[in-house]
């Protein structure tokens, strides 16, 4: 009898450790270009609304204060803005990522899809024309509109073009990983930005702020669906927070970076993957052992504090185990600042 072979059904190349990395921070990037645009476009709802400090909130959540005050007296809307949109000395403003996400897609060209290459030409093109006028605060809202389409539509191609090996799996545990950051982060506005004086929790203010925080999150419709007329902070923590099924949950997150670890480690035979799974194990369970009430009461800044820094410590390992040195130092650095091309090592991962 004679046996055929399946010329499509053949044993995966192994994959570059540079591209591994390329991969992960490409969708970090990206990621983080749209989330900073969510935040933005959330604190100009914020300051609206009265509250105060607002524009200093996103300089706390990103660690920022040294670089920006070193060059900012106060954090207005124009400083801050300007800080985190077309800034090009400041390496976590928009333009500064969008470079670094095509840097790192450009040493990526023999593994990406032609689209999504297009597609990021266009769009940094378009980030690099940004001028001061077009970050006026009157405009920053459909700035940033514009911003997050062009971010979703990168994914969009994405997940329509990029070929399924394990580039593709190093990019969505990248996207996750940032995802799961990114919502704390954003959780973290409202807890750094101090409400007025004669507000409190439950009023107006306090109600149309965590309106616009399920907003900025993409997830203020899918909360209705589901919580119609429950705008209790604690029901909005647990939905974002601990939600199976909203896409940019901290829980949903986690659960999908779980996945793409285990399928390197069970498909692909990587080794070093199981330890780090298991820190993915732990980070969840602390998460379910936990309601949103629970988590309220005894810290809510703390806790995502805690989720942040775990994070960092899981990036910092898949760097050791897939890309060691020299692509090691730049993971040591803090993880919200972006390093263009990452990793030049050469070994296979």
């Amino acid at each position: 009898m004679t046996t055929t072979v399946d010329p499509i059904a053949t044993v995966p190349l192994p994959l570059l450790s540079r591209y591994a990395e390329c991969t992960m921070w490409l969708a970090r990037y990206m990621e983080r270009i749209e989330n900073l645009a969510r935040i933005i476009d959330v604190t100009e709802t914020f300051v609206r609304s009265g509250a105060s400090d607002g524009w200093r909130a996103i300089v706390q959540i990103n660690a920022d204060e040294e670089r920006f005050f070193a060059t900012h007296d106060a954090a207005t809307a124009r400083s801050v803005i300007t800080f985190y949109t077309i800034d090009t000395e400041n390496p976590t403003s928009i333009v500064s990522l969008a470079h670094a996400a095509r840097e790192n897609a450009r040493s990526l060209r023999p593994v990406i899809s032609t689209e999504m290459w297009s597609q990021l030409n266009i769009f940094t093109k378009f980030i690099r024309g940004l001028n001061r006028e077009d970050i006026r605060p009157s405009e920053i809202s459909q700035l940033c509109a514009r911003i997050k389409q062009d971010c979703q539509t990168h994914t969009g191609i994405t997940e329509g073009t990029f070929y399924r090996d394990q580039a593709s799996i190093f990019y969505n545990a990248g996207r996750h990983l940032e995802r799961a950051d990114q919502i704390t982060r954003l959780i973290d506005i409202k807890y750094h930005t101090l409400l007025p004086s004669e507000a409190g929790v439950g009023s107006e203010v306090d109600i149309s702020q965590w309106s616009a925080v399920l907003r900025s999150a993409a997830g203020y419709h899918a909360y209705r669906r589901v919580m119609t007329a429950d705008i209790r902070p604690s029901s909005i923590v647990g939905f974002l927070l601990k939600s199976e099924a909203f896409p940019r949950s901290l829980s949903t997150n986690l659960r999908h970076l779980h996945g793409n670890l285990t399928q390197l480690r069970r498909d692909y035979n990587l080794r070093g993957a199981s330890r780090i799974v298991g820190r993915v194990e732990h980070l969840r369970n602390i998460l379910d052992q936990q309601t949103a009430t629970e988590i309220i009461v005894r810290g809510l800044h703390e806790f995502n504090d805690w989720i942040q820094s775990e994070l960092q410590d899981i990036q910092r390992e898949i760097a050791n185990v897939f890309w060691p040195a020299p692509g090691l130092a730049a993971v040591d650095a803090k993880i919200s600042q972006p390093e263009p091309v990452t990793g030049q090592t050469q070994s296979q991962s």
